[in-house]
């Protein structure tokens, strides 16, 4: 049996294809975790630009750009909610001739 991933809020990408919006509109907020078929872990999700829910399997999402906009999206968030800035300055790095 497999455990779900990811949790209700989580944005996660689709396998293109499975869709007919644009490329870049394959991201969705996950709305709900369904009970399993069987096997599969099943999500109720939902585009931005749409007014109903769709329901998708685990199968369905890719993992390799999810990983990266559910990295990015917790990254900004717990900047915002610190009030952090970037470690990194890029305009107080200086490079020697």
């Amino acid at each position: 049996m497999s455990i779900p991933r990811y949790k209700v809020g989580d944005m996660i990408v689709l396998k293109s294809g499975l869709t007919r919006t644009l490329k870049d509109e394959r991201s969705c907020k996950v709305i709900g975790v369904l009970p399993r078929d069987h096997v599969h872990v099943q999500y109720r999700v939902k585009f931005t630009g749409e007014n109903f829910e769709r329901r998708i399997l685990e199968d369905d999402i890719d993992p390799s750009e999810t990983v990266t906009a559910v990295t990015i999206e917790h990254a900004a968030r717990a900047a915002s909610e610190a009030g952090a800035q970037p470690w990194l300055k890029p305009l107080g790095v200086r490079a020697r001739k």
